[in-house]
């Protein structure tokens, strides 16, 4: 079984990101920072925060969709605010989403904020809500159940990725969700932008849960592509309870300001 993880930047590369997708063959893509908005009045909308002034793909859930037919998308909103189209401020959902290869078959899930909860009419005070979404899936090949669960961790623009209590707590959630996937026997992964540096005691938490990081265990660089101009090359890992039979980190074609993860199960 392959997984895709990544945070898709709001589409911002959107030409990249929808060619892309397709190639990698993933049975399941777990995706962040996916913007839905299927009524928009223009493809193209802004999301304003003080001096940040970012691109937003307005239906990028909706296109993703399309390049992806043979598969069945959930998308899991986080939040209820404005983007912009000029002066005009367009209610939009943000938040995950994740498409399941259709013929795949899904036991169970789970899906919960791990910090805050919905926001509803405006997108909320920094550190803002964040959720995240667990599947229990029979892989046929291998005779067996596992359990993918991905998130989106808090970002905060005033203490950066230190650790925090908010983060300690975030990280309890996380595995409070996947015990409530299934059993420890069942194979476990967990992926997803957490918005950590290695060495948080997020890492120390899932590591005393038995996980073992991919990113920084086999000694990429970074999840970061070159569209990243701050410093700091990490957000992203994948976190596993056994070993794997294949990962990489893509850093070509750039698809955003992040680096797919690609899991073989």
């Amino acid at each position: 079984m392959r997984v895709l993880c990544l945070n898709t930047w709001g589409g911002r590369l959107h030409e990249a990101l929808l060619d892309e997708l397709p190639r990698v063959e993933a049975d399941l893509l777990c995706l962040q920072e996916v913007v839905h908005t299927p009524d928009s009045p223009s493809d193209w909308l802004e999301y304003r925060d003080g001096d940040s002034v970012l691109p937003q793909r307005a239906r990028l859930f909706d296109e993703i969709a399309a390049v992806l037919p043979g598969y069945q998308g959930q998308f899991c909103a986080a939040a209820l605010g404005p983007l912009w189209w000029g002066a005009v401020p367009v209610m939009s959902q943000w938040g995950i989403a994740t498409f399941v290869r259709r013929g795949l078959a899904v036991a169970g899930q789970v899906q919960e904020f791990i910090h805050k909860d919905f926001a509803a009419g405006d997108f909320g005070a920094h550190p803002r809500s964040r959720n995240a979404h667990g599947l229990r899936l029979w892989d046929a090949a291998a005779g067996q159940m596992r359990r993918v669960l991905h998130l989106h961790g808090l970002r905060d623009p005033m203490q950066g990725k230190v650790d925090t209590p908010e983060r300690d707590a975030q990280v309890q959630r996380v595995l409070a969700l996947a015990a409530a996937l299934g059993p420890p026997s069942e194979p476990l992964l967990i992926c997803g932008d957490f918005n950590v540096e290695p060495g948080s005691r997020t890492f120390a938490a899932l590591a005393a849960a038995g996980l073992q990081e991919l990113v920084t265990g086999g000694g990429h660089p970074g999840t970061r592509t070159t569209q990243y101009a701050k410093p700091g090359r990490f957000a992203d890992y994948a976190f596993v309870d056994r070993p794997v039979a294949g990962f990489r980190v893509l850093r070509d074609p750039e698809v955003s300001d992040h680096c797919p993860l690609v899991i073989d199960l």
